[in-house]
């Protein structure tokens, strides 16, 4: 029995800027709204969004995107760089932080 290849997790850390903070909840799910949408045409790469700045200074928020391949992830993040999430600029994106879940297992199971 083969091992099914894990999905790349990759863990994008943004900080907010005072563009982003100024602007209307209203208007600021628009603007989300419509890069995420465009943004995620490939549905072989999904997106959870998490709030981090009551909890640190480092970065205020964090995407994890979920992809098959490393090719359709950097088409998604091609597309959002031509948002006006990243093009005005709304968010500064701090760190990029590839990842394999449980990719050791993935070894064991595919090296034995």
């Amino acid at each position: 029995m083969t091992t099914p290849k894990p999905r790349f997790t990759i863990f994008v850390l943004l900080r907010t800027l005072p563009s982003w903070l100024s602007l209307p909840r209203s208007r600021r799910n628009e603007i989300a709204n419509s890069a995420f949408a465009d943004t995620l045409k490939d549905e072989s790469v999904t997106i959870r969004h998490f709030d981090a700045e009551a909890f640190t200074a480092f970065c205020t928020d964090i995407a994890m995107f979920e992809a098959d391949d490393l090719i359709s992830f950097h088409f998604v993040m091609e597309r959002l760089r031509d948002s006006a999430f990243f093009a005005e600029p709304y968010f500064e994106l701090v760190q990029i932080i590839p990842a394999v879940e449980d990719g050791f297992r993935y070894f064991e199971n595919t090296a034995a």
